[in-house]
């Protein structure tokens, strides 16, 4: 599955179409709001690059909820319910997964400078996607900080706020898993490179590289897959990670929903993505 949107601008797409078409599987895009659609005509639905589902977020559980009772969804829909509110890294962190420290600010609470970490902090709704409404701010910009927060707050939202990770100018890592087992990674720029501005136009991959992680981060991202509440391998997974000013890799988000899956970048990736879809339309079968 698709958005209308966002079909034009997803690389992996067309390579996922072409590659289980040669596999003999007939394959097709599906916009996931697509108006009469009916899934069940559908083995396996597989969730793409629907990255309009934070805007939607009620539309979109229930979607998923209607879909799985229509058919296989991949990922699951209680993993995608699970997935879709980032204070899953509160979750992350009691299994003693290593995450980026996090505090939660719910509408109708209290919202004080002295409840802001101290130095560079991050604010973004707990609810997002591609880092839209986020902003980093340095210590001189605690009221526009504050300013953030309150905006996202006076929406309704969930508010998360973060101290920001010096060493992501090293760049992000994100390590792909396909069918529960690594596939490859990729390393890229930082993302919120100018401090308070809120741009929901920044490109959400800056400067992708290929990246060969290190056993700290293969052990890392293991350990915040072991946490997930979902009873076996997924069919895919990206666990984001940067730096921390140890050094020691901490995850800033798991992407479970509709990661952008960098095939482009491995092509044994693509590879292991045809197979392990491959392999799920065969159990639906």
């Amino acid at each position: 599955m698709t958005a209308r949107a966002a079909a034009a601008y997803d690389a992996d797409l067309p390579l996922i179409l072409d590659a289980l078409r040669a596999e003999g599987l007939a394959a097709e895009a599906v916009d996931w709001d697509a108006e009469a659609e009916r899934w069940d005509r559908f083995d396996l639905a597989v969730i793409r690059s629907t990255w309009d589902y934070a805007e939607r977020i009620d539309e979109f559980l229930t979607w998923a909820d209607t879909t799985a009772h229509a058919t296989r969804l991949w990922n699951p829909a209680s993993v995608v319910r699970w997935n879709s509110d980032k204070r899953y890294l509160s979750a992350l962190a009691g299994h003693g997964v290593p995450v980026v420290p996090t505090r939660f600010l719910e509408p109708g609470g209290s919202t004080h400078e002295e409840e802001l970490p101290t130095g560079d902090i991050v604010v973004k709704p707990a609810v997002s996607a591609g880092s839209r409404d986020t902003a980093r701010y340095e210590p001189g910009q605690t009221a526009d900080a504050l300013r953030h927060a309150r905006l996202l707050l006076d929406q309704g939202r969930t508010v998360m706020v973060q101290p920001y990770l010096r060493r992501v100018v090293e760049g992000e890592r994100a390590l792909v898993f396909l069918g529960g087992d690594f596939s490859h990674a990729i390393c890229k720029g930082p993302v919120l490179t100018e401090a308070g501005v809120i741009d929901n136009l920044r490109v959400a991959h800056p400067g992708v590289t290929p990246y060969d992680p290190t056993e700290a981060e293969l052990r890392t991202a293991r350990s915040a897959l072991a946490a997930l509440p979902a009873a076996g391998p997924l069919l895919f997974a990206r666990v984001d990670l940067a730096l921390d000013d140890s050094g020691d890799p901490v995850v800033m988000e798991l992407e479970l929903i509709e990661p952008n899956l960098f095939l482009a970048h491995s092509p044994q990736g693509l590879e292991r993505f045809t197979a392990a879809v491959a392999a799920k339309a065969a159990e639906a079968g």
